[in-house]
C-alpha cells in the first residue's frame, strides 16, 4: 500500500469515527434547554374494548421507575387482561420493549410477531413464559397525529428527528394464557 493510500484509509477511519461520535451525541444536543415541567396527569380510559378498566397499584420497582420517567404510567385492568399505559412527553430510551422488561424479570420470549387486531391496528406481540405460566403481551405507540410504530428504537428516532410528535401514548396489554 502506497504512503497516499495509506494517508486515505486513515482519513476515512478518522472521518467514520467522528460520524459515530455524532450520532451518539446527537440525542443530548435536543435536551440542551430547560428541564421539562411537571404536567398533570392524563385522564386515563375507564374502558377498553368494550370492558370497564379498574386501575391497579404501581409496584415499588414501577414506582421508582416512573419517578424518572418523562411522562405518566398507568397499570389498569378489565378483570381478564392488565394494561400498562404510558404517556411520553419527550424521546427517551425509558421506553422500551416490553420483551426487554419480561427477559429482565426471568421470562423466556416466544413468537415475536406483529399482528393486526380487529380494529386493523397494528401491534407487536409476543408469549412470555416463566415457572410454567405464559402470558400473551402486545404493544405499540401512537404519536398526537396518529401515527403508529410498533418498535421503540423507529419511534425514538422518528421522534428525535422531528418527524413524529407528541405526546405519545405506548399502550402494552398483558393476558394470561
Amino acid at each position: 500500500m502506497t504512503s497516499f493510500e495509506n494517508r486515505g484509509a486513515r482519513w476515512a477511519k478518522g472521518l467514520f469515527a467522528m460520524l459515530l461520535a455524532a450520532c451518539a451525541l446527537s440525542p443530548l444536543a435536543r435536551h440542551a434547554g430547560p428541564a421539562p415541567t411537571a404536567t398533570a396527569s392524563p385522564e386515563w380510559p375507564t374502558v377498553w374494548e368494550g370492558r370497564a378498566l379498574r386501575p391497579l397499584a404501581l409496584s415499588p420497582v414501577e414506582h421508582r421507575f416512573a419517578s424518572r420517567f418523562p411522562g405518566h404510567i398507568a397499570r389498569l385492568t378489565d378483570g381478564e387482561q392488565v394494561l400498562v399505559l404510558r404517556e411520553v412527553r419527550e424521546p427517551t430510551r425509558l421506553l422500551h420493549p416490553a420483551a426487554d422488561c419480561y427477559r429482565g424479570l426471568g421470562y423466556r420470549i416466544r413468537n415475536a410477531q406483529l399482528e393486526t387486531d380487529g380494529q386493523v391496528r397494528l401491534w407487536r406481540c409476543f408469549i412470555a413464559e416463566r415457572d410454567g405460566r405464559a402470558t400473551r403481551v402486545c404493544e405499540r405507540i401512537v404519536d398526537a397525529q396518529g401515527q403508529a410504530y410498533t418498535d421503540t428504537s423507529s419511534w425514538y428516532w422518528a421522534a428525535q428527528f422531528g418527524r413524529s410528535t407528541g405526546p405519545w401514548q405506548a399502550v402494552t396489554v398483558a393476558r394470561a394464557l
